[in-house]
């Protein structure tokens, strides 16, 4: 299943629920999985330019965007989403390169 990596920066609502951002980890992987088959591989909560970045697995990029847009419905987070490849997807990729 194709991998994505998604920066995530909190709105001002999620600023001030912060305490709550555990828990809110954790509701929405589970929803991720039930509903949409969206595992939340890692996530990491950073300091610098983004809150949060996540390792997602879906099982394609339709999957992921409404998982995404229900997350931002809850108005806690806005994402930037990134395409990740590993190894053998890589060598495929190369492999086409002329």
């Amino acid at each position: 299943m194709p991998h994505f990596v998604c920066l995530f920066d909190w709105t001002d609502q999620g600023s001030k629920t912060v305490t709550d951002t555990v828990d809110r980890v954790g509701s929405a992987s589970e929803m991720a999985q039930s509903k949409y088959g969206v595992h939340l591989e890692h996530i990491y909560w950073t300091v610098g330019a983004h809150d949060l970045v996540g390792v997602l697995e879906a099982p394609d990029v339709e999957s992921l965007s409404a998982f995404l847009l229900e997350l931002a419905k809850a108005g806690n987070i806005r994402s930037t989403t990134m395409r990740a490849f590993d190894r053998d997807e890589m060598s495929s990729i190369i492999g086409r390169v002329g």
